[in-house]
This record gives C-alpha cells, structure tokens and sequence, in this order.
C-alpha cells in the first residue's frame, strides 16, 4: 500500500500548524467540510484545497503548485465586530503558517496569494475572510509520494 501523497502530507501539516493558532484563539479547525459551519462552530478556521498545477517539468522531477484556502468564520458578540474576531483569526493563522514555509521539508515554499472579506446578514451578523496561498513542492514524476 502506496502513502499518502506528497500534497495530503502538505494538507495535513497545514492543519498541524494552523491547530494550535485555533485552540489558543478558541476557534474550531476544519478541513473541506462538506457541510456549513454552524453558529456553534464559530468562531473558526477552515482549510479548502482549491487547486494544483504543473510549473515545471525537468528529468523526472515535477513543480507543483497548491493553491489552498484558509477562511476565518466570525459571528458578532457584542461589543465586538465579527469582522475583528475573524482577522485575529486569521492574522494567528498567518503567523502559524508564516513560521515554517518549507512545512517540515515538505514544500520549497509558501505565499500568500491574495485576500477577501465577506460580511452577510444572516441570523446573526456573520464575517468570512477567505486568504489564499499557493505552496511550492516538487514530486518525482511517476511517483506522487516520493519528494523530488
């Protein structure tokens, strides 16, 4: 039995380094739920693998590129704006991931592509800042768990 990919081991130490960032912040951590987080669940941060491409090809070593989605989920307590109690959220997530952007060897890098902000008007006003990042990693070309 093959082990996991080189991308799952880089999705599952994301999640490992974003966990302690949640618990200290009183957030809870999700990966792809398939399901809508509920008010329970909030605050909280949500990691969703969006896509991967092929940068290079050399010999039989290929650069990938991850794109993945980290999103801070707030509702208001008053006083506080969920807008504010999301970017504390997301600023400790920054920071997590910003400590080690080679994720234990795994990856050749990581940056941070871009950012947005979602206010809805739900049963209680909720805030949703999504930031994308893209990691670097190379894999052999035949073999998806091999580091290239």
């Amino acid at each position: 039995m093959a082990g996991n990919s080189i991308r799952e081991q880089i999705l599952l130490a994301v999640v490992e380094a974003l966990r302690p960032a949640a618990t200290d912040l009183g957030a809870t951590l999700h990966r792809s739920p398939t399901v809508a987080i509920t008010r329970e669940q909030c605050p909280a941060l949500v990691v969703f693998p969006e896509s991967e491409s092929i940068t290079e090809r050399a010999n039989d070593r290929v650069t990938r590129e991850l794109t993945m989605r980290i999103t801070a989920l707030a509702r208001a307590v008053p006083p506080a704006a969920p807008e504010t109690q999301a970017d504390a959220l997301l600023t400790a997530a920054h920071a997590a991931l910003m400590a080690d952007v080679n994720l234990n060897g795994l990856a050749l890098g990581l940056r941070e592509i871009e950012c947005e902000w979602d206010v809805e008007d739900a049963d209680a006003v909720a805030a949703a800042i999504p930031a994308r990042y893209r990691i670097t990693y190379r894999t052999l070309a035949a073999d998806l768990a091999t580091p290239g």
